[in-house]
């Protein structure tokens, strides 16, 4: 059974505006470049593009094999997680594309797989040559192609896993599901162990309702960015239950937070496994890094994306006092991501919007390490329910406790497996 991967992109110059697309196929085996595929046209959305390019190298995989087992790797998020079964096609536009591309194979037979742009260079490349044709009033052609592929990231695609040859997917996640089902719930002990490398988490994280879309195989995806969320240790503020973010007082830790800042310091001393601390700007998580980086002889770095919510006139108010004198606003915070406190505070979309540049950042920078992450309440649930693909209302159904662990690995594939919630045994 022939092994293929699909590298597709799509572009637009102005979204929408003039747009094309990429497609190329490689043999699995060798990295060998099979067929291209490229095209103007005309005027589009990215979204669109992108989509075209996915059909137009299905298409060329199915043209050179019909029983092809074909791994799909696109730097669109988007697509690929729609395509996966994880995410809803809400778009009228997407739909009709994504319906499409989904009968040209058969669904055992395709994997999608999330990589960054910059690994993604050859099919981004031949959609600038179709869009740059275009722009000349021609479309491309193979021919003028000047398109440059990686074969090092071929070869490294090219090494089968060790679990041995593909099998059915649907079997696969019943397996899973019947390992997590018969082991112990996880302790905290298990966010610090080796990860595994095989694309697992991809497998945890899909809802039951989602469809079978890959054939049990694909590359290693190594070691996970493993982000450890320490929320700060307690300031006056805590326990009276006050708003407390960056538009207020930037209190220091009181005597008790300073006690848990220490108590959480040893508790990951005895782990060992952090390599990095990084740290919101406010003074309480400066404080709880850096009792956690001394014990651990490891310099803080400040992460400004970090910082709590600020909920301008509302800082330093109880819930109570902020329904009492901000009634209509208090509603239509809890009723809206979008809505922001009283006096130009951030809505929890802008905070959204912040604290994931601030996870990409650090993904990036520490792909396969553990690295401990300080900051507070709204960033960390944000990135838990990121990760969880759950709605903006779940921040106010989680529990997240004055010094505690939570954990957030995330995989090369785009894929991420929330490992621990709100741990606070090293307070006990």
């Amino acid at each position: 059974m022939p092994r293929f991967v699909v590298e597709a992109d799509g572009g637009s110059r102005g979204n929408p505006g003039p747009a094309g697309y990429g497609a190329v196929v490689l043999d699995l085996a060798t990295g060998e470049t099979l067929a291209e595929r490229a095209e103007y046209i005309g005027v589009a959305t990215n979204n669109v593009a992108e989509y075209k390019g996915l059909i137009a190298g299905l298409r060329a995989a199915h043209e050179l094999a019909p029983d092809a087992v074909v791994l799909v790797r696109m730097d669109s998020k988007l697509v690929v997680e729609q395509m996966s079964g994880r995410w809803k096609i809400k778009h009228p536009d997407m739909k009709p594309l994504a319906a499409e591309a989904a009968k040209i194979l058969p669904r055992s037979q395709v994997t999608y797989e999330w990589i960054p742009r910059e690994k993604n260079k050859h099919a981004d490349r031949l959609a600038n040559e179709a869009m740059d044709a275009g722009k000349r009033g021609r479309q491309w052609e193979p021919s003028g192609s000047t398109a440059v592929f990686d074969r090092s990231a071929a070869r490294a695609l090219a090494t089968p896993p060790a679990s041995g040859p593909p099998g059915d997917a649907a079997a696969g996640a019943a397996a899973v599901r019947a390992a997590l089902a018969a082991s112990a719930a996880p302790t905290a002990d298990t966010l610090f162990a080796e990860p595994t490398a095989s694309g697992g988490p991809a497998a945890e994280e899909a809802p039951a309702a989602a469809p079978a879309t890959g054939t049990g195989w694909g590359p290693d995806l190594g070691a996970p960015a493993t982000l450890v969320l320490l929320r700060h240790g307690e300031t006056a503020l805590t326990p009276q239950k006050r708003f407390s973010g960056s538009g207020g007082t930037d209190p220091e830790l009181s005597p008790a937070g300073r006690r848990q800042a220490a108590a959480v310091a040893e508790a990951l001393a005895a782990r060992g496994t952090v390599q990095a601390v990084v740290s919101s700007p406010l003074r309480r998580c400066r404080e709880t890094a850096q009792a956690v980086a001394d014990r651990l002889g490891l310099p803080v770095a400040i992460e400004e994306g970090l910082r709590e919510t600020d909920f301008g006139a509302w800082e330093g108010l109880t819930f109570a006092e902020v329904r009492a004198r901000f009634p209509d606003d208090l509603q239509a915070w809890l009723d809206s991501a979008k809505a922001a406190p009283t006096g130009g505070g951030e809505s929890f979309a802008t905070v959204t919007r912040r604290v994931s540049a601030a996870r990409d950042r650090l993904v990036s920078a520490h792909a396969g390490r553990t690295v401990l992450v300080v900051t507070h309440v709204t960033p960390v649930k944000t990135l838990v329910r990121l990760a969880l693909g759950a709605p903006p209302e779940s921040l106010f159904k989680m529990e997240l406790s004055a010094a505690s662990l939570s954990a957030v690995a995330y995989y090369a594939d785009g894929n991420a497996s929330v490992r621990l919630l709100n741990d606070t045994g090293h307070l006990r």
